[in-house]
Parts: structure tokens; C-alpha cells; sequence
């Protein structure tokens, strides 16, 4: 790491609580560089991070694949306007419904843009060949993003009245209910819209055969599948995408974070039958460019050439083993839930965001989603020296906030 001991972090964050607009509470730090899975801020202090910017960074931050595609890229052709076809997101198209059950793809910036797509696909599938039927289900506690239909759409209670009048068209339901799911698709419904773990929810894992009734039923009432990967696709759960391990085949899938290691990037994707959008309908000046594309397959080829699907079962054995030991170490910590690289602790007290800061402290990154659950989502190379090391911070924190049982 080259630190420039020049930098004055003061000087910066007097600019940033001037110049950036607050959406979120802050730590007073400033990171100046990433590699692997360590960050360094402006002091130079060096950081283990086990969150790789919410499971943005999937190979790491800064890895030479991604550095070396977007200096190539950027020298050839950066956007030459979605209106032309270019070769990126053509390849990184076939690549994608090559890997996937799916068959064709739109690309744009973001999940919930991604997932405000999918909305916008379902709608317009059933009005083409649903009388016009437009509601979709989803569950509480659910999160697909933060535009206002996608804030509409997801299960929150806190932002039930926020930004009205909200979008209208979705019905929620309990997770893993698949009882309460039937009983509330209507002759409007035309899509069920899911996450096969619930990640901002506090890593709620969605039990297999719910998955797969929920598929049985869109099947019997002609109603469309949406899964949302962008948090659990693309190895994060030790397979390419999670609905492989659950059996089943959405009809509409999105895809974020991990696609483009940490540039914006997302993918739409369908199948052949439900995609039925005309010119007009759907769009972007920053969708379907070559560099994000190019980006898009360096990473997404690293995954495969590296085998890491299968690194993540072996890694996440290990990660949960060592998580499941602090049951029997620290009163405080209730259970492990989560698969793959997508784990969490729940506690007893509701001291997450106590522990969270602590860790920060001690140079250690990982997310607290609510006041009784810690998150982890590190990148998906992540070695065992690096689980040893976090696990060591994070042992001598809860000592301190609970001891030894």
C-alpha cells in the first residue's frame, strides 16, 4: 500500500460534511485505498474488510482482472450510446444466458434499477396476456431497492409512509408462508417477486420446499417468477446463482453487486416468453455500455476460472464453524443462519450496532442490518488467515461487551 502521509484527513472530512449530502451516518474516516480484502485510510490504518462493500466486491478490491478490463476498455470505446449494439455487451449477454437458465438480458446501473425492470417486465407481460393484471406479491422484510417502486415493493415497515403517495400494485405476505401467498394472488396478480435470502433483512434463509411450492403455484395460476439475486447471485452462495440450489427456474432474474465487482453494473434477465417489451418501453443513457460489459466478464470469468462456487462451499464450512463456536463462547450470540458467504450471527440483546462500532475500532468491517443480527459478506477469495484474523477481533470484542460463558 503506498500511503501518502501528505493527505490531511481533516481538511477532507471538513469538505465531506460541507459537500456531500447526508443520507447515512458516517464514520469519521476516509478510505484512500482497497486490495484484497484490506482497506487503508487516510491515516494509514489498515482494515479487514467483511462486508466488501455489501457484497459489492466479490474478487476483492481493485483485483488486476477488473483494473486491467477497464484500462483496455476505456481506451477502445467507453459508450457509444444504447441505441447501437457493441461487442462487450453482446459477449457478456451470451456469457450470462450460457450460465443461466435464462435467455436474454438487459443491462443497466444498479439492483433496484434492475429490479424496477423486472416490475416493469411483469406489468407489461400481464397486460399483454393477463387481461391486464398488474399486482405483485412480495414478502415483509424484503428489500429490492430504493427507487419508489422498488421501496414500494419491498417488505419495510418503517417506510410504509415514507414518500407519499407511494406506488400501489403490491401485496405483501409473510416469508416461507406459502399458505398466506395463495390466499393472496387474485385474477390482478402477475408476478410473485422473491429473494431466496432475505440479505437487508438479516440473512433470513428461505426454506426449500416454500421455494418450490411458490414455483408450483405462479405455475398453476399462470403468474411470473421473479427472483432477486442481487445479493446472493453469482457464487455468493456457493453456486453461479442461488436458485440452482433451490431447484427451480425463475422467469425473470436480476443480478447486481457481484456482477461487477464493484462498478456499477446489473443485469435484467428472462425468459424468451416473458420478454415482451416494445420500443420505448424500457431504457437508459448509462445501459448496455461496453465498458460496464467489459467489466462484467473479466469478473464474472474469474469466477469460473477460479472455481470459486466451490472455494465458497469449502471457505464457508470453515467461516461457519468458526462462527458456530461463539454460541458455546459468548452468551450474547444466539445462532449462525445463511449459506454460502452470506452469513450472519443473531444475538440475544440488541447491541449489533454496539458491536459493529467496536469492531470498526479495532480495524475490523463487518454490518449490523438491525439492532440483533451481524452480517458478513466478504469477497468470495477470501482465504482462512483472513477468517482466522477477523475471528480473532471479533472474539476479544464480545468479550468485552459480554465475557466468557
Amino acid at each position: 500500500m503506498s500511503y501518502n502521509s501528505n493527505i490531511d484527513s481533516i481538511e477532507l472530512l471538513r469538505k465531506a460534511e460541507k459537500s456531500l449530502m447526508y443520507v447515512t451516518p458516517r464514520p469519521s474516516i476516509v478510505f484512500i485505498e482497497g486490495k484484497g480484502s484490506y482497506l487503508w485510510d487516510s491515516e494509514g490504518n489498515k482494515y479487514l474488510d467483511m462486508i466488501a462493500g455489501w457484497a459489492v466486491c466479490c474478487l476483492g478490491h481493485s483485483p488486476d482482472t477488473m483494473v486491467d478490463a477497464l484500462a483496455r476498455q476505456a481506451k477502445q470505446l467507453i459508450n457509444p450510446s444504447p441505441s447501437f449494439y457493441n461487442q462487450p455487451a453482446i459477449e457478456f449477454a451470451d456469457l450470462l444466458t450460457k450460465i443461466s437458465c435464462m435467455d436474454k438480458v438487459f443491462f443497466i446501473n444498479s439492483g433496484a434499477e434492475a429490479n424496477e425492470g423486472a416490475i416493469k417486465l411483469a406489468r407489461k407481460y400481464g397486460q399483454k396476456f393477463k387481461n391486464g393484471a398488474y399486482e405483485i406479491i412480495t414478502t415483509w422484510n424484503s428489500f429490492h431497492g430504493r427507487t419508489l417502486a422498488t421501496m414500494a415493493a419491498s417488505g419495510k415497515k418503517q417506510w410504509e409512509n415514507l414518500y407519499k403517495p407511494q406506488p400501489k400494485g403490491f401485496t405483501k405476505v409473510e416469508y416461507n408462508d406459502t399458505e398466506a401467498l395463495r390466499q393472496s394472488i387474485s385474477k390482478d396478480t402477475c408476478a410473485v417477486m422473491l429473494e431466496l435470502i432475505q440479505g437487508e433483512g438479516g440473512v433470513i434463509v428461505a426454506d426449500k420446499n416454500y421455494v418450490k411450492q411458490v414455483r408450483q403455484l405462479c405455475d398453476e395460476n399462470n403468474i411470473l417468477l421473479i427472483i432477486d439475486e442481487v445479493q446472493t447471485g453469482l457464487g455468493r452462495l456457493g453456486d453461479m446463482f442461488a436458485y440452482e440450489d433451490y431447484e427451480i427456474e425463475p422467469d425473470i432474474l436480476t443480478l447486481a453487486k457481484g456482477i461487477g465487482g464493484g462498478f456499477p453494473l446489473a443485469a435484467l434477465l428472462a425468459k424468451d416468453k416473458v420478454c415482451c417489451f416494445e420500443a420505448g418501453d424500457q431504457g437508459g443513457t448509462y445501459s448496455m455500455t461496453p465498458l460496464g460489459a467489459a467489466v462484467g466478464i473479466a469478473v464474472v470469468q474469474e469466477i469460473i476460472d477460479l472455481d470459486l462456487c466451490n472455494h465458497v462451499k469449502k471457505i464457508s464450512e470453515y467461516f461457519t464453524k468458526q462462527l458456530s463456536d461463539l454460541i458455546l463462547r459468548h452468551k450474547v450470540v444466539k445462532e449462525v443462519r445463511g449459506k454460502g458467504l452470506l452469513l450472519a450471527i443473531g444475538l440475544h440483546e440488541e447491541i449489533a450496532n454496539e458491536i459493529k462500532d467496536e469492531c470498526m475500532n479495532n480495524h475490523l468491517i463487518i454490518n449490523a442490518p438491525n439492532t440483533k443480527t451481524l452480517r458478513f459478506m466478504p469477497a468470495l477469495n477470501i482465504s482462512t488467515v483472513e477468517v482466522d484474523e477477523a475471528m480473532s477481533i471479533l472474539n476479544q470484542i464480545l468479550n468485552n461487551f459480554t465475557g466468557k460463558s
